[in-house]
């Protein structure tokens, strides 16, 4: 199972961050160890002062597939479902700063909570998902799939030129505006069209 990861894939979300529009998409990984299901509690790692959430839309990966056509690519995933990419900011600006990689900052153990899953043909419109954040119940971001600088379907196809999908892969497809810190207490829910999908406590 292989957990990729597309940064800067809205709009507002590269320039709040001060960052360049990607041209093409922006390709990470996590390993499976990232992974936190089941409602079970984010404990706040120890080595950074700095952690930011980052609500997202997941595809699930249905079938398996390498340098898919357009055409197809809708056929490659059948599920969404809401994750947390926890990103250590201060890390990762260390890191960019010296030319590094940054996976330290994003792909350490536990840094992908990931909830449950809605069928797209449960949909109101696949074309146009609206998702949202909420942090200790307060509204922090507030996105829609139609914003999304490259769709699903160009996920699919971009990604699949350098690596297999297979059946079980996720990818966590990007975040919009609204990114924040975390500390201890907080509680963070991830909602699909009004529906909860992801309670993840800060211990």
């Amino acid at each position: 199972m292989k957990i990729f990861c597309i940064g800067r894939n809205y709009v507002d979300h590269a320039k709040e961050l001060n960052n360049p529009v990607p041209t093409e998409p922006i390709i990470f990984m996590k390993p499976p160890t990232a992974l936190v299901v089941g409602n079970k509690p984010f404990y706040f790692p120890d080595f950074t002062k700095d952690l930011h959430y980052e609500g997202e839309i997941v595809l699930r990966i249905c079938k398996n597939g390498r340098q898919v056509e357009p055409e197809f690519a809708s056929r490659y995933y059948d599920a969404i479902g809401f994750g947390i990419d926890f990103t250590a900011r201060d890390l990762q600006q260390h890191l960019k700063q010296n030319g590094h990689p940054w996976e330290i900052a994003k792909a350490f153990d536990r840094s992908a909570p990931l909830g449950s899953f809605v069928l797209l043909e449960n949909l109101r419109n696949p074309a146009d998902i609206h998702f949202q954040l909420k942090k200790n119940g307060e509204v922090v971001q507030d996105g829609h799939t139609r914003d999304l600088i490259f769709p699903f379907d160009a996920l699919i196809c971009h990604i699949s030129r350098y690596f297999t999908l297979q059946k079980g892969d996720y990818i966590f497809t990007g975040t919009p505006a609204g990114v924040g810190p975390v500390q201890i207490g907080d509680v963070l829910e991830g909602f699909v069209e009004d529906q909860l999908l992801l309670k993840c406590a800060i211990k």
